[in-house]
């Protein structure tokens, strides 16, 4: 039985891994984007340090460059980093030169669920708390909350609570580390945690991070201050960073909540930024009206918060 549950979506396919009905590992996979591991055809447009690959249009930066290869000639790339939305669009998705032929990276082993279904099997499993925590970059546990922000050299996490600092530490390595895996979170990872003048809390709030975490990652020591660095493989942007896209995000979260209301035409409404969105996708609006059975229509509403979109009757 595989471990991952998979539902395709409009615009997106939505992975998750649940344990006891709850979900522990998590990924939304755009439409569109080539998904890491995929092989393309390529054309190398300049070599050296910073060589560029262009793929279909896509320019992909190849940071060991291009070996033996010249300008201007055909070679095939391996997906390695998908872009990454937010502060710096500037930057080029990752990619590294294969002797392969082009191609698919293998599926993931996961079972494909009925979508728009009767029961809502990520819903249960807190698939909207999960959207609400990478739209605002925070999630409670108890004892206290984690911060968590996106800056261009890493992802910071700011542990924060009530309970004794010692304790804090250690849950708050704890959490730190399931957000992590719950929100898809991969390259330069900074935690803060309340300063302990115990090196044994630190070591264990340390492994505590090293239980959760599979391999691949490396992590520094909890230092006196209490600040850890991970490091993990960055394959896709996280949810965290997905959400920074606000307007197409809200588009998203607000197809996959519509699909789920009882079959009939309905009219979303919705912040005039994330209207725009759907407006300029008449693909989208299209497959929501076969999965729902009737017409979609659209009304800008500019007093909903951009995350208050909602589906209603015409």
């Amino acid at each position: 039985m595989p471990e991952w549950l998979l539902e395709r979506g409009i615009g997106e396919d939505r992975a998750v891994r649940m344990v006891d009905g709850q979900i522990v590992e998590a990924r939304i996979l755009l439409e569109g984007v080539a998904r890491s591991r995929t092989r393309l055809a390529a054309r190398l447009k300049s070599n050296g340090p910073r060589a560029i690959a262009d793929a279909g249009g896509e320019e992909y930066l190849l940071p060991k460059g291009a070996a033996g290869a010249t300008e201007g000639s055909d070679i095939v790339i391996e997906v390695t980093r998908e872009a990454i939305p937010g502060a710096e669009p500037w930057k080029r998705p990752l990619a590294r030169v294969t002797d392969q032929r082009a191609g698919a990276p293998a599926p993931l082993d996961a079972e494909v669920l009925t979508f728009p279904a009767p029961h809502d099997a990520l819903g249960a499993g807190g698939w909207w708390d999960l959207i609400d925590e990478a739209r605002t970059g925070a999630t409670r546990f108890a004892g206290g909350e984690l911060r968590i922000s996106l800056t261009p050299a890493m992802t910071l996490i700011d542990v924060d609570g009530y309970l004794p600092p010692d304790e804090l530490a250690v849950a708050g390595a704890t959490a730190a580390a399931k957000a992590v895996l719950r929100l898809d979170i991969g390259g330069s990872i900074g935690v803060d945690l309340p300063n302990s003048g115990s090196k044994a809390v630190r070591q264990a709030a340390a492994a505590t991070i090293d239980e959760i975490l599979p391999q691949p990652f490396e992590r520094t020591a909890v230092n006196g201050f209490g600040f850890l660095q991970i490091v993990r493989p960055r394959a896709r942007p996280s949810l965290v960073e997905l959400a920074i896209d606000r307007a197409r995000f809200e588009a998203r979260v607000l197809l996959r909540r519509a699909a789920l209301d009882p079959p009939g035409p309905r009219r979303l409404v919705a912040h005039p930024s994330v209207v725009a969105v759907l407006e300029a996708r008449a693909d989208w609006l299209s497959a929501l009206a076969r999965q729902i059975g009737g017409a979609v229509s659209l009304h800008a509403e500019p007093s909903l918060t951009i995350w208050g979109g909602h589906a209603e009757p015409p």
